[in-house]
């Protein structure tokens, strides 16, 4: 089994969990999408993040859609699963048996009552009491746990915790939080720095010295090229690359709606099945499938034109 380690790089797609109409697990979309991330040349999969509908699932469903994702990706790729919990003895359950099942790492975000730097660090020690040392991933994403993570919080949860080797970094904005863990003498050791908001500020965050992308978007090829391009010298190019995307991604990006507009697109590309979220979760209004539908082909132009 590969475990995560400080060295990961490129995109870690968010993978969506797929439903049938009903609510009920699409297990065979769930395989078809887990070869598109791979063909589109994901360099690993993130299953059961906050935009998976995690806090949705019984812990009986978790595990069957992480080892459906598992055995589909066949050790191709690393994969990390989301295992924030309420409790550490859910978390350390859910950890365990997705580590047992062939996962490389986990990613934890902080509780939303942590307030203080103190707090936030002893809440991650405690988790790795109860975890042994499965790589961890460190999860910023202050816009939904409202949780403010300071480069000194992150700076002492990796000099104190060697199995922390990754940042899943979420904040808005964010982008000199990069730079200062970036510095010389930030981090007493490197390591890999993912970016979120589904790549809405990946050009910047790569020219900050991230190493690529943890987040989902219905195309995630164009993450998966901006990174490419970035870590070859080709910043421009990248740069028109993502330009052809950015309004749909900022569209998909809106509080509320957003996942269900990414599983829409993905849903008419063929990549899933149905764009159902499970309840309580919205669906889009005729208004808006009309935008999206507006906004792809537009992208779809723009694209051609590049090429």
């Amino acid at each position: 089994m590969t475990r995560l380690t400080e060295a990961a790089e490129g995109v870690y797609v968010i993978a969506v969990t797929p439903f049938h109409a009903d609510g009920a697990l699409d297990l065979e979309s769930t395989d078809r999408m887990v070869d598109f991330y791979l063909e589109a040349g994901a360099t690993g999969l993130t299953v059961l993040g906050m935009m998976g509908e995690a806090q949705k699932l019984t812990i009986e469903e978790s595990q069957c859609v992480v080892r459906r994702i598992l055995a589909r990706v066949g050790g191709r790729v690393p994969v990390v699963v989301g295992v924030s919990a309420p409790g550490f003895a859910q978390m350390a359950s859910l950890t365990q048996m997705v580590m047992d099942d062939g996962a490389a790492g986990v990613m934890i975000a902080p509780p939303s009552a942590a307030r203080t730097d103190d707090q936030i660090v002893s809440y991650y020690a405690q988790a790795v009491s109860f975890i042994g040392d499965v790589p961890f991933v460190l999860q910023d994403f202050p816009l939904v746990t409202s949780v403010q993570m300071s480069v000194p919080v992150i700076r002492r949860i990796v000099n104190e915790l060697p199995s922390c080797v990754c940042l899943k970094h979420e904040d808005w904005p964010g982008l000199d939080k990069i730079t200062a863990l970036r510095a010389d003498g930030a981090l007493n050791r490197r390591i890999s720095i993912l970016c979120g908001n589904g790549g809405m500020f990946l050009p910047e965050e790569m020219h900050r010295g991230a190493d690529g992308a943890m987040t989902g978007f219905a195309y995630p090829e164009m993450m998966i090229g901006v990174v490419r391009h970035a870590k070859v010298g080709e910043a421009d190019r990248g740069q028109d690359l993502f330009d052809a995307y950015l309004p749909l991604a900022r569209y998909e990006q809106q509080p509320g709606i957003g996942l269900a507009v990414r599983k829409y697109t993905m849903a008419r590309r063929g990549i899933i099945a149905h764009g159902a979220l499970r309840r309580p979760g919205g669906s889009l209004s005729a208004a808006s499938i009309a935008e999206v539908e507006r906004l792809i082909a537009r992208q779809e132009k723009r694209l051609k034109e590049l090429n």
